[in-house]
């Protein structure tokens, strides 16, 4: 038998490394964990989940504080915002959550941990280049989290200005006096509500007619709506042309597009932040010399997260899938039920929810109908609207709306959420659909007054009572026990 120097290399310290390092090390695996940054947490802790929504937390409260007299508060004189103040509270955050994913603990599980830019030599050898040279190392298996970087595109003058990307908008000294953002998604989205809550001037670019291009349009243009009511100015059906260095005497950035029926216009700002997607990190990883079939778009691997060569798995947004965090998490517990277990457990994403951490925002479980209809489906769709549900209109916060998608058999494909804790009410949904919840049992359950949770019994309870408070029922026990009937309108 081949003497390995460990049972598993995982490369990547993100979400997707990080879970399958500590699983593996806890069941007794030899586990070497490469990271190519001076920290371990990847993108998630360092450039995006965490940093965002600590930022879109500041955002918020400068909004609540500038909008104080809807609340039948004195409306404060409030100054100018000081972004050095903002960044050194993100990196707070970072800090105090950083002591979790740090080489420490996972030596603690038992894992070794290395920093520096790892390649394949051959499917079981992998050569690492840190501070203190070059060596090589063997295992048994490979696990390949690599995650992934913001995409750059190929537009004329981008590389002679200066851009700003996930990686680096989160560290400005300075408020942005006007941003320029490149990408209608959900990154692009959240930044610009936040920072046009902050005080910049916010113009958003989308080459699309829909911000949250695979969201339904109907909700998309939900948030879109509350983010124009706020300042953010929207460019949708918009191609960009080219991009340079202002004209004035002054910093900043001209963005050149042009708009679908043939109109060019510049759009001019201090800042210019890209947000055109991601990009899978397989570029320098010499895949070929393992025999890894992979592509610009990421690794292929099949449902039990195993490449072309089966003893070298990959997880998380190297794989060019489902890009969030909690499915790279995921993945991770995939991997090891396969590689350390040897469980032939496949991967399902049919009820994988996903948020936009806008305000409102716009969570989804399954199917929309956008995905419905591509698929060719039989649906029906059932709706509830916060402007009915009393926690939401105490809380000024009604717009937007549930929206259930059901089959023809009324089994439920997916439920969109677009409102005020959005992302927090879909979990109920993620236990319901996850579990094979009747929902009749959903409607019947108890749901504490008044909640934004109720929404989610309400939508559940309109199918059912129809069947309940139907003509049929109600013939049938005015026939079995001799019940007179509704009350006419005596008001006629």
């Amino acid at each position: 038998m081949t003497a390995y120097d460990y049972d598993m290399i995982v490369l990547g310290g993100g979400a997707a490394g990080l879970t399958t390092t500590a699983g593996a090390a806890q069941l007794g695996v030899k586990v070497l964990l490469v990271e190519r940054e001076a920290n371990l947490g990847g993108d998630c802790l360092h450039y995006g989940c965490v940093p965002s929504k600590t930022l879109i937390t500041t955002a918020r409260n400068r909004h609540r504080m500038a909008n104080a007299a809807r609340w039948g508060l004195p409306q404060p004189d409030l100054p100018p915002v000081d972004f050095s103040h903002v960044a050194a509270r993100i990196r707070s955050v970072i800090e105090t959550i950083q002591p979790h994913d740090s080489p420490e603990r996972f030596t603690g599980l038992g894992a070794k941990v290395l920093f520096g830019n790892a390649t394949f030599v051959d499917e079981h050898t992998i050569s690492i280049t840190c501070a203190e040279g070059t060596r090589m190392v063997s295992g048994k298996q490979i696990v390949i989290a690599t995650g992934s970087t913001a995409s750059v595109p190929n537009i004329p003058g981008l590389d002679e200005v200066p851009y700003l990307t996930n990686t680096s908008i989160f560290s400005l000294n300075h408020l942005p006096e006007s941003l320029v953002i490149l990408g209608g998604g959900p990154i692009a989205l959240e930044m610009a509500q936040s920072f046009r809550r902050l005080g910049s001037t916010v113009t958003v670019i989308q080459r699309s007619g829909q911000v949250l291009s695979k969201e339904d349009k109907e909700m998309a243009d939900v948030v879109k709506d509350a983010l124009e009511q706020e300042g953010v100015r929207f460019l949708l059906n918009t191609a960009v042309r080219a991009v340079r260095n202002s004209s004035d005497e002054g910093n900043g950035i001209e963005v050149e597009v042009v708009q679908h029926e043939g109109r060019t216009q510049t759009i001019a700002g201090t800042h210019l932040l890209v947000a055109l997607g991601r990009t899978p990190n397989v570029k320098d990883l010499r895949l070929e010399q393992a025999g890894v079939d992979y592509s610009p778009k990421g690794i292929d691997v099949d449902a039990r997260m195993r490449t072309s060569c089966k003893h070298i798995f990959a997880c998380g947004d190297v794989t060019g899938r489902h890009q969030f965090t909690h499915a790279a998490g995921y993945e991770g517990g995939i991997v090891v039920s396969n590689a350390v277990f040897k469980l032939p457990r496949k991967a399902d994403y049919t009820w994988l929810p996903w948020v936009t951490y806008t305000e409102p925002e716009l969570a989804s479980i399954g199917l929309n109908e956008k995905a419905a209809q591509d698929k060719g489906l039989d649906y029906t769709v059932r709706i509830e609207r916060f402007a009915d549900n009393d926690r939401a209109i105490a809380q000024g916060a009604t717009e937007g709306c549930l929206k259930m998608l059901l089959d023809k058999k009324e089994k439920v494909l997916g439920v969109q959420i677009v409102g005020p804790n959005a992302g927090e009410l879909i979990n109920e949904w993620v236990a319901v659909l996850g579990g094979g919840v009747k929902l009749s049992t959903l409607a019947g359950a108890i749901h504490p007054y008044p909640t934004l949770g109720e929404i989610n019994k309400r939508v559940a309870g309109s199918l059912i009572g129809e069947k309940i408070f139907s003509a049929k029922v109600r013939s049938g026990l005015c026939f079995l026990f001799g019940y007179q009937g509704q009350c006419e309108d005596e008001t006629e």
